[in-house]
């Protein structure tokens, strides 16, 4: 059961004298505290993070009150299918062998957030069935499409069997947006018009509605992403074509699109009828994953610097989501940990901590500052004392402002996948010369506030050797690798312009910043896997190749 305030509790109390029959008593107590929610976004295809918020005792200290666990520890591969048919997964086959050992794996993790009274949420990929049953059926075209009579069916017996083999879970998390089927391979996804509210989401969440919120009073989280997070028209075809229920809430992530700075907030945020929780990243996987400060709860909260232009009548942060619409506030779901592929992978969590800590004490306490519950954390968890805690402040400010001017400008003048997980793209050339100029002033200014965050780390009075190195060398990857992305910036301008003086200056700037980056490890051995400057996963235009294109051509 989650926490309660002391006067929802006397407001629970009261309800179970009067009703103490009633069987709506968990729907009752869900409305009447926010959802304080955490994920641990493992990457898919490789092994699971060793994280500490793995451990549902962790996360529940911090102030959560419910654990999401990610895709491929969803019941939903989980499952035996013997309701519609034992030869779907026969026992003794390789696939029946493969989820029951992922069943008894999630039932683990289950008991262990039942015993900490967690809240258990299992996210999952829709619409997603196993091989077997897809070819059995000869639904190979149509079980992506939720209006299809044997996709219904299989739908609501996929539901059925879920809560009735994991009676621990509490409710869903439901994707339609992308597919991953890494960890899963026995099993096969599809969803058709994943952005069409007639064909797909109404029809879809209606299913999901009756069969988890209606029928077995559990909670179904329904998540916008990539299917009607940016289209405020087709949030509301939604909203209006589903009536409210208390157990049904729509997550959203906090900005427009993916999780990058200079991004808008999302126009969706307090609009329509239906509860909505925010997700946040405390780990951002296209700016280090935590390999360096990068403090994003003042700007989720209050607002980032590039959203206070927007217009006044436009909610532009959670705390002004909350304060105009707190009838549809359900609450905060964090990613402590996850999200994009691969590295860098972090050896200590003091920086995704730090968002995750805050986002989880302010998502409960929404009357409180940010800045009050940042100073409890400087305090009570870094231990942190007078002046230092106001250095440690001002630390962390300064470096959402280097990481926005860094890998984009406060005006979005660059497209924001020029850089992701552990590598680097050549970026492409910012149209205007007001914005070209200002472009590149900002790139100057990441490296001056960096130099900065620096100095403030050397100076403050640590608790201990560990946590001094670590700021102090996490620093440092930040003003280092910052210093690569001028470099790279400045030399994508240069050779725009045909100055081949200044590309040649820029290729040599470039070659020793990635050397004095490269020495990090062997100074400060805490600090995160390094960027690769051969890494082209997800991304078009590897910077380093370009380079060296340029090197024979200067």
């Amino acid at each position: 059961m989650k926490k309660l305030s002391l006067k929802n509790y006397f407001s629970l109390t009261f309800l179970v004298l009067v009703s103490v029959f009633s069987t709506n008593v968990l729907a009752q107590i869900d409305v009447a505290s926010p959802l304080i929610l955490d994920m641990v976004h493992h990457n898919p295809g490789e092994a699971p993070y060793q994280s500490a918020y793995n451990d549902p005792a962790v996360i529940k200290e911090m102030g959560y009150n419910g654990k999401v666990y990610f895709l491929f520890e969803s019941p939903a591969l989980a499952i035996n299918w013997e309701s519609v048919d034992p030869d779907i997964l026969p026992k003794g086959s390789e696939e029946r062998a493969w989820v029951d050992a992922k069943a008894a794996q999630i039932k683990e993790m289950h008991a262990r957030s039942k015993a900490q009274d967690m809240a258990i949420y299992a996210m999952s990929d829709l619409v997603l069935f196993p091989k077997r049953l897809i070819e059995k059926f000869g639904i190979e075209n149509t079980f992506g499409d939720p209006n299809n009579a044997l996709t219904e069916k299989f739908i609501r017996a996929q539901i059925n069997e879920m809560f009735d083999q994991f009676p621990d879970l509490d409710g869903l998390v439901v994707r339609i947006g992308e597919t991953y089927l890494h960890d899963a391979p026995y099993h096969q996804g599809a969803i058709e018009n994943k952005k069409s509210p007639e064909k797909t989401i109404i029809p879809l969440m209606k299913i999901l509605k009756e069969e988890i919120c209606e029928k077995r009073n559990k909670q179904l989280i329904f998540r916008t992403w990539i299917a009607f997070d940016k289209n405020i028209k087709d949030y509301l075809e939604v909203s209006d074509a589903i009536e409210p229920h208390d157990n049904l809430v729509i997550s959203i992530k906090h900005c427009e699109g993916d999780f990058h700075r200079s991004n808008a907030f999302s126009k969706v945020i307090g609009q329509g009828r239906h509860r909505q929780i925010i997700e946040v990243q405390s780990a951002r996987e296209y700016e280090g994953k935590g390999a360096y400060p990068n403090y994003i709860a003042n700007g989720v909260i209050d607002g980032f610097e590039e959203h206070a232009s927007m217009p006044k009548e436009q909610i532009n942060s959670i705390s002004e989501f909350v304060e105009k619409r707190p009838d549809l506030y359900a609450g905060i779901w964090t990613w402590s940990r996850g999200g994009g592929w691969e590295g860098p992978y972090i050896k200590s969590e003091m920086w995704c901590d730090l968002n995750a800590w805050v986002m989880a004490q302010w998502g409960q306490n929404t009357n409180k500052s940010e800045e009050f519950i940042f100073n409890r954390y400087a305090t009570e968890r870094l231990k942190l004392e007078g002046e230092d805690v106001a250095k440690f402040r001002e630390l962390c400010l300064l470096s959402a402002e280097a990481v926005v001017r860094g890998r984009n400008s406060t005006f979005r003048d660059m497209n924001p996948w020029w850089t992701r997980d552990q590598g680097i793209a050549w970026p492409g050339a910012v149209k205007g010369e007001v914005e070209r100029k200002r472009n590149l002033e900002q790139k100057d200014e990441s490296v001056a506030k960096w130099k900065t965050i620096v100095k403030l780390a050397k100076s403050i009075k640590w608790d201990s050797e560990a946590t001094k190195n670590h700021a102090i060398g996490s620093s440092e990857y930040g003003l280092r690798l910052y210093k690569i992305y001028r470099i790279i910036v400045n030399m994508a301008d240069a050779e725009k312009q045909g100055d081949a003086k200044a590309v040649k200056k820029w290729i040599k700037a470039y070659d020793k910043a990635w050397k004095h980056y490269n020495k990090l490890p062997q100074q400060y051995p805490s600090v995160a896997t390094l960027y690769t400057q051969k890494y082209d996963r997800h991304i078009s235009n590897n910077a380093d190749k370009k380079i060296n294109e340029l090197r024979t051509k200067y």
